[in-house]
C-alpha cells in the first residue's frame, strides 16, 4: 500500500471529521510499514512496529477510523473487541484466535487477487462447462463439414453464454455433494485439525457427484467455486497470505479499557481481565502462533488499541502492556461545529442516506441549512445533559425528527418535503430540555 501520510489523512478526512492527531499518528504508522518493507531484510527484522493506543469517548470516530482503514488498505486487517476474550482456562475465546482470524482475512485478500489475475481462465472454464451441456460433442466419426458447422455453432453459443442470452435456459449440472464446513477460526490448531479430519471424512462419504437441473445463470455461480479450487494453487495462496499477515497485518483492538482493572469498578471485575492482559503480552510483543495454515510470527503485526476509559484510565492496564503501546493519542470530544460538519461534509453522510432512502418512495427530502445547525445544536446539548455518545446521537435525533415523515412517505409521493428549523425544534426541543425525557428518548 504505497500511500503517503498526507494521502491517508486526506482519505480519512472524507469520512471522519476532525481528530487530526489520531489520523496523523495512524498515517505515519502505516507509512512506516511501507518504508520498512523497502529496506534490506536484515534491517527489516530490527524495525519493530510502534503500536498505538487511541483514547476517546464513544462516538468520536475511533471505530470509524478503523472501518475506513479496512476498506482503504490492501493489507490483512481485522477489528476485534478485547472484551470478548478470556484468560486461558476460562470459557470463551483465547487471544491467539485473533491472529488466526487475521490469517483467514489475509487468505481472503490473496485469494481475491489470484482470482482477479486468473479471471479469464476461470471465465473460460465456466463457459466451456456450460457450452458442453448445451451442445453435446460430435462423435469422432463426424465428417469435416459437420465439424466446421459444429465449430461455428460452438463459437456462437460461447458468445451467447457470455452475453447472458442463455441465462434462463436449464441445464443438467454434475455437482459434488455439499461438503460439511467447520468454522475453526476461534479454535486452537489441534482442535482445528480434528475438525478438518472430520471434514475430510464427510467429503469422502459425499464424494460422488449428484446431478441437478439449474439455470445457466445459477450454473455460472456454482461453477465459479469449482473453477477457483481447480485453477488456484492453495499452497502458494496460504504461503503468501501468511507472509502478508506477518509483515503487513494490522489488528484493531477495540474496547481495551474493558479489560483494565480500575479501582472504581473493582467489585464488578471479571477475575480473568488481568489474565487477558497477560495473555496479550506475548502476542503484542512478538511470538509464534500455530494456525491450521502454518505458523505465523507476530513480531511485525501492528496493533491499534482503542478505548473510552470512562471507568478506568490507561495506567490501570498492567505496566507491561502499557509499554507495548508507546504511541498514545487522545481523540477530542465533538463540538456543535463538528457535528454540523459530520452532517454536511462527510461522504455518504446521514442526511444523504435519509434523502436517498425516502427518494425510493418518490419523495424529495430537503434539509434547510438552519435546520441542520439546529440538529447539531440539539444533539450537542443532549450529549452535554446526558451521557456523551458523540456522533451516534445524530442517529437518534434524526430518527425522532423523521419518524412520522418516513411512516407517511407514501402520502408525499411526487412532492418535496423540507425539514425546517421550526420543525426540528417542535420535534425535539421539549425532549432535549427535559432531562428525564431526554434520558429515555434520546
Amino acid at each position: 500500500m504505497n500511500l503517503t501520510p498526507k494521502e491517508i489523512v486526506a482519505y480519512l478526512d472524507q469520512y471522519v471529521i476532525g481528530q487530526k492527531a489520531a489520523k496523523k499518528t495512524i498515517a505515519l504508522a502505516l507509512r512506516t510499514r511501507y518504508r520498512r518493507m523497502q529496506l534490506d531484510e536484515t534491517l527489516q527484522n530490527e524495525i519493530m512496529p510502534k503500536n498505538i493506543l487511541m483514547i476517546g469517548s464513544t462516538g468520536v470516530g475511533k471505530t470509524e477510523i478503523s472501518r475506513r482503514l479496512a476498506k482503504m488498505m490492501k493489507v490483512p486487517f481485522i477489528k476485534v473487541e478485547a472484551s470478548k476474550y478470556t484468560e486461558v482456562g476460562f470459557v470463551g475465546r483465547d487471544v491467539e484466535s485473533m491472529i488466526r482470524d487475521l490469517v483467514v482475512s489475509s487468505i481472503a485478500i490473496v485469494k481475491a487477487e489470484k482470482e482477479e489475475e486468473n479471471r479469464e481462465k476461470i471465465d473460460n472454464y465456466i463457459v466451456n462447462k456450460i457450452v458442453e451441456k448445451l451442445l453435446p460433442p460430435l462423435p469422432k466419426s463426424a465428417s469435416q463439414s459437420k465439424k466446421d458447422d459444429y465449430q461455428y455453432l460452438l463459437e456462437n453459443m460461447e458468445k451467447k453464454v457470455e452475453s447472458g442470452e442463455m441465462d434462463e435456459k436449464t441445464i443438467e449440472l454434475d455437482l459434488a455433494k455439499l461438503q460439511v464446513e467447520f468454522d475453526s477460526s476461534g479454535l486452537p490448531p489441534e482442535m482445528a485439525k480434528v475438525q478438518e479430519s472430520f471434514s475430510k471424512v464427510f467429503a469422502q462419504i459425499n464424494k460422488e457427484d449428484n446431478t441437478q437441473e439449474v439455470t445457466v445463470k445459477d450454473a455460472k455461480s456454482l461453477l465459479r467455486q469449482e473453477a477457483t479450487q481447480k485453477l488456484l494453487d492453495s499452497t502458494s495462496v496460504n504461503a503468501e497470505a501468511l507472509r502478508r499477515a506477518e509483515n503487513g497485518g494490522i489488528i484493531f483492538l477495540d474496547e481495551i479499557d474493558k479489560i483494565a482493572l480500575s479501582e472504581k469498578s473493582q467489585g464488578r471485575n471479571d477475575p480473568s481481565k488481568e489474565g487477558v492482559q497477560r495473555d496479550l503480552l506475548p502476542i503484542v510483543e512478538g511470538s509464534s502462533v500455530s494456525t491450521k495454515y502454518g505458523t505465523i510470527n507476530t513480531d511485525h503485526i501492528l496493533f491499534i488499541a482503542a478505548g473510552a476509559f470512562h471507568l478506568s484510565k490507561p495506567s490501570d492496564l498492567i505496566p507491561e502492556l502499557q509499554g507495548r503501546f508507546p504511541l498514545r493519542v487522545e481523540l477530542e470530544s465533538l463540538t456543535e461545529e463538528t457535528l454540523y460538519a459530520i452532517l454536511t461534509q462527510t461522504e455518504n453522510s446521514l442526511l444523504k442516506q435519509y434523502i436517498a432512502l425516502l427518494g425510493v418512495e418518490g419523495m424529495e427530502l430537503i434539509f434547510d441549512d438552519e435546520a441542520i445547525h439546529a440538529i447539531a445544536k440539539l444533539a450537542h446539548r443532549a450529549n452535554e445533559n446526558t451521557e456523551d455518545i458523540g456522533a451516534r446521537r445524530l442517529h437518534t435525533v434524526l430518527e425522532n425528527i423523521l419518524e412520522e415523515i418516513s411512516f407517511d412517505a407514501d402520502k408525499h409521493k411526487g412532492s418535496t418535503f423540507t425539514i425546517t428549523k421550526k420543525l426540528v425544534h417542535e420535534k425535539l426541543e421539549e425532549v432535549v430540555e427535559d432531562d428525564d425525557l431526554s434520558r429515555y428518548i434520546l
